[in-house]
């Protein structure tokens, strides 16, 4: 069983809120990276950037090294692995949930189409049902005495 923070929850679903952010893990699962070509398609500054990835790195999603003047990113996989496990946990539930409901539903419409008969119901009682005929006056209807 995976076990789990919500503090650190809260950070990996915190990073992963900026469209910035799951760029550069999209970018990062082709492999490492420098700092350098993950900033290059953003067009933001450079600080702004890497606190974009202390962000991700605060949150366990990445990890820097330095090799020389180069400093590097590539990704970890232990804290997308607990969110992945709670997420799961949640598909689990309301899937089952989802399958009952759709369960009940279908039960409910076949009964409700085995109770439509299309013979006419047949009456109960076996008095028949004599309408009495009104005559109409000038001024309207005659009452029923």
């Amino acid at each position: 069983m995976v076990h789990y923070s919500g503090e650190r929850l809260d950070a990996v679903f915190g990073a992963l809120a900026d469209p910035t952010r799951r760029a550069v893990l999209a970018k990062l699962g082709h492999g490492e990276r420098s700092i350098g070509e993950l900033a290059e398609p953003f067009g933001m500054s450079l600080p702004g950037f890497i606190k974009h990835l202390g962000i991700l790195q605060d949150a366990g999603l990445i990890e820097r090294k330095k090799t020389g003047r180069v400093v590097s990113c590539q990704l970890k996989g232990g804290a997308l692995k607990a969110a992945l496990a709670w997420l799961e946990r949640y598909e689990e539930f309301w899937n089952t949930r989802l399958d009952r409901l759709g369960a009940f539903l279908e039960k409910k419409e076949s009964e409700k189409w085995k109770s439509q008969s299309t013979k006419r119901p047949v009456s109960k009682s076996d008095a028949s049902t004599k309408y009495q005929s009104r005559r109409s006056t000038r001024r309207g209807r005659t009452p029923i005495k």
